[in-house]
């Protein structure tokens, strides 16, 4: 199938970090140093089943919550590929789908949680349903390691964007592309995220660590 698209991948609160194991799998890159579109591209559309963000976050100060992990859910999604190589791409998370993990046997806890991480103290999930992470440039990961490409790219959170670079595992196979990116520190106060608890509470750090897992399937 071919179209014109551009690239968003998302982004969620306190971040999420569960590492995966990736194969080195042949990487799918893009010489563009600007979103790249082609008529020529084949089009994979986001498998949201099978699609999420990972987010984990902590608190300056220990106690007996030291940390909460979670995940988001992708509301749509599509990421281009031309001649083999990944070069565009679309990803909306859904922020009403926020939900702590680690607090999944206490029900009452977890909807507290969940609730005031989508209030106004934190992501404003009311009046900022969606984030979203637009690529502007692939390349391939010269320096080794798990991850054989680096997406460069502006992240949206809050209607706040701002330029964030990836590393990622991306693979091509039997009609499915595979992203994984390696778990990062975002800055939760660069989109306008700036709750603090009381020190007794324990201060929240301002670093939010997100991954992002992606499926796409061919567009038939």
């Amino acid at each position: 199938m071919k179209t014109v698209i551009k690239t968003t991948i998302f982004s969620a609160f306190i971040a999420g970090i569960l590492l995966i194991s990736c194969g080195k799998d042949k990487p799918l890159s893009s010489e563009s140093n600007v979103v790249s579109t082609s008529k020529e591209g084949d089009v994979f559309v986001l498998d949201t089943l099978n699609s999420r963000i990972e987010w984990k976050g902590f608190k300056v100060v220990k106690t007996d919550n030291t940390s909460h992990f979670g995940t988001l859910k992708f509301e749509s999604g599509e990421v281009t590929v031309n001649k083999g190589k990944l070069e565009s791409g679309k990803f909306v998370a859904d922020m009403n789908s926020l939900t702590s993990v680690d607090l999944k046997d206490d029900a009452e806890q977890m909807s507290k949680l969940n609730g005031h991480l989508k209030s106004g103290d934190f992501f404003e999930v009311e009046k900022f349903p969606t984030a979203s992470y637009e690529i502007t440039k692939v390349s391939e990961n010269t320096s080794g390691g798990d991850y054989n490409t680096v997406l460069d790219g502006n992240l949206t959170i809050k209607g706040i964007t701002k330029p964030v670079q990836f590393n990622a595992n991306v693979a091509l196979k039997e009609g499915v592309v595979s992203i994984a990116t390696e778990p990062k520190d975002i800055n939760r106060e660069d989109f306008g995220v700036k709750f603090q608890m009381p020190v007794a509470n324990g201060l929240i750090k301002d670093e939010m660590n997100l991954q992002i897992l992606v499926k796409a399937m061919e567009k038939k």
